[in-house]
């Protein structure tokens, strides 16, 4: 493989090339109309124009984008994560352009993709399942019929698609009706296909997800877990890995599980398998992302494994040439996505132009990004501005680095996620590691961060002010003129 193509943009884009030229591997871009200057195109050794501005215009556009990497003779594509990464179609229809697809075979694609498709796959493999319905529902009735079966809470989600679209908690027999029209109206509106399914609610559940890796010669193996209970709206905000409540025995019974889903659907690359783990410590299946996914870099700490240059290795048909018994944990590391949303309201979208972008810099810190100063963000993409991420010997120190690298970290002309992510690393909840998905419902509130900006900026001032103070005690000898 001498040349690929990169099918995505920004920092996923740029984190891959590096990888890639590491290897002797020259690369190609591509851009919409407003990513003509982005920091990818210039990183590249060649970039193609792929259409507007927005992704249906542009990154969507899967036919335009093999077109170009036929023209240029590349013999790889690599989707990175979002956009095309977990299409089916596009991964078929480049391999039968005799193009190496660097990611899974469209077929696992197809299955992991559709929830209910994926629990059948495993089920054969005596992996833990939520209690809830084996096939897609869009009646009410018989939906009603299942929800008397399981009991309340329940969680409709929707079949075709993921994300928090189509998702809907109901707590009682009252609400039931109206969410179930509007889980099935949003999975229309999101993924064209109204179906849902129905099952128990966890409460109190922590995400929890595996690492695998796996090559065309029949060996998977697991490197380790990422701990990604900290989201909003069903969003990752913070992973770290390892997990601070997985004893060996438990990591080890969950690294299996993660073997055996990627085993059922014949799986070949990087891959990632989510659970959810309830308050007694049981966990359950919930999904299989079939890609790279944003929160990778926690797991390259720790293990020392570069996994994009592993897909690259894997689609290139070698061996892996690491085994289960090589692999230990060393350290803790902790990502924080940095968004371009304002954490006081309700972590709405602020894009905008980086009047300000300085960034942190150190030992054991890692900053994916594909931004800098006086750059915009779209208003067209996911408002990802970077992956902050940080390494210790344990996790305490990882902690204590994030803080600081946060407070290194400047960015103005947009609100970012920032403060939210020191709010998370400062608070007891998450140092003691006694915290769920409902971090921010519980403990999270703009007030309390406000609060915390008014407290800082009160003791900025009052140091300021005692300086002053200082500085006016001390004598001062007026310049005297002598005459000569």
């Amino acid at each position: 493989m001498k040349k690929i193509l990169i099918a995505n943009r920004g920092e996923i884009a740029l984190r891959i090339m590096r990888t890639a030229k590491k290897m002797g591997i020259k690369t190609v871009a591509i851009y919409s109309d407003i990513d003509r200057n982005a920091l990818h195109v210039r990183f590249a050794d060649e970039a193609v124009h792929i259409g507007g501005n927005t992704s249906g215009e542009s990154y969507l556009l899967g036919d335009k984008i093999i077109e170009a990497a036929k023209k240029l003779n590349v013999d790889g594509i690599h989707p990175g994560y979002g956009f095309l990464s977990e299409n089916a179609a596009f991964a078929d229809a480049v391999e039968k352009n005799n193009i190496i697809f660097i990611g899974p075979k469209s077929t696992s694609i197809k299955m992991m993709g559709d929830k209910l498709a994926a629990k059948d796959a495993v089920k054969n493999y005596d992996i833990p399942m939520v209690p809830g319905v084996d096939h897609a529902i869009t009646n009410i009735a018989e939906a009603k019929l299942v929800t008397e079966k399981i009991g309340f809470p329940i969680l409709i989600k929707a079949a075709a698609g993921g994300g928090g679209k189509g998702m809907r908690i109901v707590e009682n027999n009252e609400e039931f009706e109206s969410q179930m029209k509007r889980a099935v109206s949003e999975a229309i509106s999101a993924f064209g296909d109204g179906s849902v399914f129905i099952e128990k609610y966890v409460t109190s559940p922590r995400h929890i997800e595996i690492q695998v890796l796996a090559d065309t010669h029949g060996n998977v193996i697991h490197l380790f877990e990422r701990e990604c209970s900290i989201q909003r709206r069903h969003q990752k905000v913070v992973e770290e890995a390892p997990s601070f409540i997985l004893t060996p025995e438990m990591r080890k019974k969950m690294g299996d599980a993660a073997i055996n889903v990627a085993k059922s659907c014949d799986y070949v690359g990087a891959g990632t398998v989510e659970f959810l783990m309830d308050s007694k410590m049981n966990f359950y299946f919930l999904e299989m992302n079939t890609r790279l996914q944003v929160e990778h870099p926690v797991t390259e700490y720790i293990t020392g494994i570069d996994l994009v240059e592993q897909q690259i290795k894997v689609a290139r048909g070698e061996k892996l040439e690491i085994q289960q018994e090589d692999l230990k944990i060393n350290g803790h590391a902790i990502e924080l996505r940095v968004y371009a949303e304002d954490s006081l309201n309700y972590f709405m979208p602020n894009v905008g132009t980086l009047e300000v972008y300085e960034i942190p810099k150190g030992n054991n810190i890692r900053l994916d990004d594909g931004y800098e100063e006086g750059m915009e963000i779209p208003i067209y993409y996911d408002p990802m501005i970077s992956k902050l991420v940080t390494y210790g010997k344990n996790r305490i120190e990882a902690i204590q680095l994030m803080i600081q690298a946060i407070g290194q970290y400047k960015i103005e002309g947009v609100q970012t996620t920032l403060p939210f992510g020191k709010f998370v690393c400062e608070h007891e909840a998450f140092r003691t590691g006694k915290f769920d998905t409902h971090f921010v419902k519980n403990y999270y509130s703009a007030d309390k961060l406000k609060s915390e900006f008014d407290k800082e900026a009160k003791i900025a001032a009052l140091l300021g002010l005692k300086l002053y103070l200082e500085d006016q005690k001390k004598l001062r000898v007026p310049n005297q003129l002598f005459k000569s």
